[in-house]
């Protein structure tokens, strides 16, 4: 099969970011032309002199628009790229050297018309983002929900690593305007047209994510509220474990009522799964501060998580207006 690759990159005030990035692309041992398509999306801070130092060194095209977020640039992107085979990113990823032909070597062997790749923790990231990778990525928290190696069918991508066909992408009309969320509303929708999914695991990127507890807060408990739209859009998708992280908080603040009438035993439950959580991190990372943040992360994650996805069913549930009144900040309005 003749591939041909076009990265998509959506940019929002973050120069150094995609520097860093087309750094990583540069640097790609993949032996054919491949073309990069960056999609500045109403940034106040350019990063058209940053892509300017690339123009010799790789088939790069800029384009700039006002803001409607993400979704609906990549989206601006992939009708002006000239591949037949789009690879989206987010700014704040690196790739490894064999990124590329890791990618193809997969798609050669077993062809999919949408494909997601892991992240992992780059050596250069803080304690923080290390924690907050592990809390994103781990089985043991919230990591096992989009599905894995074995669910090859089912696996859900998410942008910051996702490879998707001019074909599919021309079915399905790309991504919507909901934010966050528009990644599996995209994968229901390629799935709902008879195209499979699959994970390429040595496809994989290292992302940055959020560098403080304050954003990464934002960002889970956002991640929580949009679910249960999804779920109204996409009632077939609906999974009980998406409930995990709110029965895990209610569970945890009555297992500390429990302790009052010297009822223990749920709390010492709680206290072994966060050692598993704690001992699981330091053989992974090989760091005690790190394992003892993935902690923070992971509680952090499961109560930013559990609330939103509380909250937005509550109000979903309850209300006869349409989501995007409920909650007008998760959507953006497409020019």
């Amino acid at each position: 099969m003749n591939l041909s690759f076009s990265f998509i990159i959506p940019v929002y005030n973050r120069p150094n970011e995609i520097k860093e990035l087309l750094d990583s692309l540069r640097l790609q041992t993949y032996d054919k032309t491949f073309e990069v398509v960056v999609v500045e999306d109403g940034s106040t801070i350019s990063s058209e002199e940053v892509i300017g130092e690339y123009v010799d060194d790789l088939a790069i095209s800029y384009y700039k628009k006002p803001n409607s977020g993400p979704g609906d640039s990549r989206n601006y992107g992939m009708g002006r790229a000239k591949g037949n085979y789009f690879i989206v990113l987010d700014s704040d990823c690196i790739l490894p050297p064999q990124y590329l032909v890791e990618a193809e070597k997969s798609l050669q062997e077993d062809y999919v018309h949408c494909y997601g790749g892991p992240d992992a923790a780059h050596e250069s990231f803080s304690t923080v983002q290390k924690a907050i990778n592990y809390a994103m990525t781990s089985f043991l928290t919230t990591g096992g929900i989009r599905g894995g190696k074995k669910a090859v069918d089912k696996f859900q991508p998410r942008s910051f690593n996702m490879g998707i066909s001019k074909e599919a992408f021309e079915k399905v009309g790309g991504y919507g305007n909901i934010h966050p969320g528009e990644d599996p509303d995209l994968t229901i929708r390629i799935w709902n047209k008879g195209f499979r999914t699959k994970l390429i695991s040595k496809a994989f990127v290292y992302h940055k994510r959020r560098i403080d507890w304050n954003k990464f807060y934002i960002q889970v408990n956002k991640f929580g509220m949009v679910r249960p739209i999804l779920n109204k859009w996409h009632p077939e998708t609906r999974k009980i474990t998406y409930w995990f992280p709110t029965l895990f908080c209610l569970g945890l603040v009555i297992s500390l009522l429990l302790v009052l009438v010297r009822v223990k035993i749920p709390l010492l439950m709680y206290s072994t799964y966060f050692l598993v959580l704690f001992v699981d991190a330091l053989m992974k990372t090989r760091n005690f501060k790190v394992a003892f943040l993935s902690l923070v992360a992971t509680a952090i994650q499961f109560f930013g998580y559990g609330y939103g996805f509380l909250k937005s069913t509550l109000y979903i549930n309850s209300s006869g207006r349409k989501p995007e009144e409920i909650f007008p900040k998760l959507f953006f309005r497409v020019n």
